[in-house]
């Protein structure tokens, strides 16, 4: 893909700007949490006209987003592994709603830089997806992660995430999830938006738990969904490439290059575990019982066929 004018690089902006870096609190955009400068950009971001050629990955956070970009990058360069550590993921792959302190560029900023046909990402939920992805008739795939293994990982990153609020204790971070009131709201209205939209909207909607079982299955079905043709030889190349073991050593897709001002992997990893079922780890029996109700509660309306073992 064509670079036109280069912005400031993401680290000298960083830099410049340091003092200005904390945990910002969120602010709603119709209802939904998001971090302020996000919710401050607002207008830019609903206004934006993707290319009918754009593709977006959407995710809520920490489901499976940076594997499925991953994926998909090498699936369009026919598993050229080079070519795909040509730049940090988050440059590669802008992320359509960020915005920093200026002069940290913008999601939009570095969508400018790119010709179509481009890979967004976004953890907006569908209800807030600027409406020029459905009019141009945009490719959206979401991935989608079972609710318990969904909040232990985006604990360990809210944690870590130094641009984020507090996450208070294991146990009250649970209760914010719970009430939809973390970063990009309520994980049950998130995936049931796209749930729900999916035929309609030809959204590929494929689960975390499915890629860990039978990656290569998942692999050929966003191929195919991408009208793209890649030999056996390079989808088991892939395979191996997006591993979450050669993904979490290599320095273009395991965010290592963000300034530890913004993301302290000492604290947690951002690629942690990667596993199914790592919920077992931190829910107590108590805790366990009371999400089950609730879960059962918000989520009778759908069928979605999520599985927390595998």
């Amino acid at each position: 893909m064509a670079k036109t004018d280069e912005p400031i690089s993401f680290n000298e902006a960083v830099n410049k700007v340091s003092d200005s870096i904390y945990r910002f609190p969120l602010a709603e955009v119709r209802g939904v949490p998001l971090r302020n400068w996000i919710a401050q950009n607002w207008s830019a971001v609903s206004a934006f006209r993707p290319d009918p050629s754009d593709l977006l990955i959407s995710t809520y956070p920490k489901a499976g987003t940076t594997w499925v970009q991953e994926i998909v990058d090498l699936l369009l360069h026919n598993g050229d592994a080079e070519i795909c550590k040509r730049a940090p993921t988050a440059a590669r792959i802008p992320f359509l709603e960020i915005h920093y302190p200026p002069p940290i560029p913008s999601g939009l900023d570095l969508l400018k830089t790119l010709k179509p046909p481009r890979v967004i990402k976004t953890h907006l939920p569908i209800q807030l997806v600027p409406e020029g992805f459905w009019e141009n008739k945009c490719k959206v795939i979401y991935v989608a992660r079972n609710a318990k293994d969904n909040v232990v990982s985006y604990y360990h990153f809210d944690q870590m995430n130094l641009i984020h609020p507090e996450t208070g204790t294991w146990e009250e971070y649970v209760q914010k999830f719970m009430a939809g009131k973390l970063a990009w709201g309520s994980w049950y209205d998130h995936v049931k938006g796209y749930w729900k939209e999916r035929e309609m909207r030809n959204i590929l909607y494929i689960f975390f738990e499915d890629m860990k079982e039978n990656p290569r299955q998942e692999i050929v079905k966003i191929m195919r969904y991408l009208d793209l043709s890649v030999s056996d030889d390079i989808i088991d190349k892939i395979v191996k490439l997006t591993s979450f073991e050669v993904m979490k050593d290599n320095p273009m897709a395991n965010y290592s290059s963000v300034p530890t001002i913004i993301f302290d992997q000492s604290i947690s990893p951002f690629m942690r575990k990667g596993e199914v079922g790592d919920w077992t780890n931190y829910f107590t029996p108590a805790q366990t019982q009371i999400f089950d109700e609730d879960y059962a509660r918000k989520m009778a309306d759908v069928n979605i066929p999520f599985r927390t073992s595998i």
